[in-house]
């Protein structure tokens, strides 16, 4: 344990074990902020690996929440981030085998009694630690409602012949109705798990389903507003209790003054037009071929439409285009010149362009992120698709890339109008819910008196 996360001793200590993923951990956080500065009475210690206390960095940016919440450490037991996307399913065994004789020893040094435990979902073996030291477990899931429902359904899929999703024995446009809570859905939007080459991916989730199912709740990254239908689906179906909280985005830099321009490309946002600028991100750690960056690099040019691109290890500026390494993508997704938002639909991204208001142009690459495409486009109607992206589809050329781009960011056309009016509607209908005495906090506020009462 480093010295300098020794926490405080308070009357109650929860214990949270995140993911080593990003997608997994920043949620994760921001969720325990939340608790930290909501439950003064609790001490908040999250464990988290070496490699990942580097990489946190300076999130620990609340007052209470420096306060109440520590990180202890374990060593790094995994392969690194770096290499994660090479070989997911890899990672995600590693996981499961490697991380959960660390996490016990930190745990019987850590000072008692452990009140409750919050894991995240894909760290199954936590509920067996919590049983273990008679502390209750919410697993907390990340991804969509929707994924959750999809992979928890899985034996109907097996049962109407639909797994595996072969892509190419042609049908995936074809729609399926019988997964509660999903009333319909295109065999193409499937999670990428039930492809035939996933199912060690496949195998490793469904131990995570059902095991997170065994937990004394379920927390959700949601709001009813957002996917009703997977809610109250599984809220009748499910033999623990489910909590949609909100999203764990750190949503109240919303609601706050636009920051200063320390950065860079905030600076660049600031010389650009309102709503003219195509912000660009496909994630941390998911990649796309080689020849789909250079057709995608291409048709952004192409498209003579102002775009700020996130991509690993590049950096090149010029008046109307930008790309650089890294950015505040919340920050960015509020800046008033950004008018849309080329995404790979990972659920992080989905949810702050929601809670922005800002259109989204869908361009999935594997995972859970199909499913979401779904979700963006058919259920909150605020984006469109880019047809031919995936895993399995074609690379798409830079010609229909700079065509769906200027169309996308045509701000005159009437498709457009209807699609700026609908992802503004959906901010608004977000924002309420999560705000003082809104259905978000009242699910947070059960939380903390059913769950924390143990």
């Amino acid at each position: 344990m480093d010295s300098r996360t020794v926490p405080p001793t308070t009357s109650r200590r929860v214990v949270a074990i995140p993911y080593p993923g990003r997608g997994h951990i920043n949620p994760m956080l921001n969720f325990c902020q939340l608790l930290a500065s909501r439950a003064r009475d609790v001490q908040v210690t999250v464990i988290v690996t070496e490699e990942w206390l580097g990489l946190i960095g300076a999130a620990n940016e609340n007052p209470a929440m420096k306060e109440n919440m520590c990180f202890v450490t374990i060593p790094n037991v995994l392969p690194s981030e770096k290499v994660r996307g090479a070989d997911l399913a890899g990672f995600m065994e590693a996981v499961l085998e490697k991380m959960e004789e660390p996490v016990e020893r930190v745990l019987e040094r850590i000072e008692k009694p452990v009140a409750a435990m919050i894991a995240d979902s894909f760290v199954p073996w936590a509920v067996g630690l919590g049983r273990k030291w008679s502390a209750p477990v919410a697993s907390f899931w990340s991804p969509s409602v929707s994924c959750f429902t999809m992979f928890f359904h899985y034996h109907l899929l097996v049962n109407h012949r639909h797994y595996p999703v072969d892509p190419s024995g042609g049908g995936e446009e074809a729609r399926i109705d019988y997964i509660p809570g999903i009333p319909s859905i295109r065999i193409s939007d499937l999670p990428n798990a039930f492809r035939a080459n996933k199912q060690r991916y496949l195998r490793v989730i469904l131990q995570v389903i059902s095991t997170a199912t065994k937990a004394r709740c379920l927390v959700f990254r949601s709001i009813r507003k957002l996917e009703p239908c997977p809610i109250d689906a599984l809220s009748s179906i499910l033999p623990i209790p489910i909590y949609p909280v909100g999203p764990a985005i750190p949503y109240p830099k919303l609601s706050g003054p636009f920051p200063d321009p320390s950065y860079d490309y905030l600076q660049w946002l600031n010389s650009q037009a309102r709503s003219s600028v195509l912000y660009v991100s496909l994630g941390s750690y998911l990649s796309t071929s080689p020849g789909q960056m250079e057709e995608l690099a291409a048709g952004l040019r192409d498209s003579r439409v102002p775009f700020l691109w996130v991509a690993k290890d590049t950096s090149s500026s010029f008046k109307d285009r930008l790309i650089i390494p890294w950015c505040d993508q919340l920050k960015v997704l509020t800046h008033p010149s950004v008018g849309g938002f080329l995404t790979h639909c990972g659920w992080n991204s989905c949810l702050e362009s929601a809670f922005a208001g800002v259109p989204v142009l869908t361009f999935p690459l594997s995972a859970d992120q199909p499913v979401n495409r779904k979700v963006v486009v058919e259920d909150w109607q605020t984006g469109w698709r880019m047809e031919g992206t995936g895993e399995a589809g074609t690379v798409v050329g830079r010609k229909e890339i700079a065509e769906t781009v200027k169309r996308f960011m045509d701000l005159e056309s009437p498709n457009r109008v209807k699609l700026g009016a609908q992802a503004r509607e959906l901010r608004e209908k977000s924002r309420l819910a999560v705000a003082e005495d809104g259905v978000s906090e009242a699910n947070f506020n059960a939380f903390l008196s059913e769950f924390l009462r143990c």
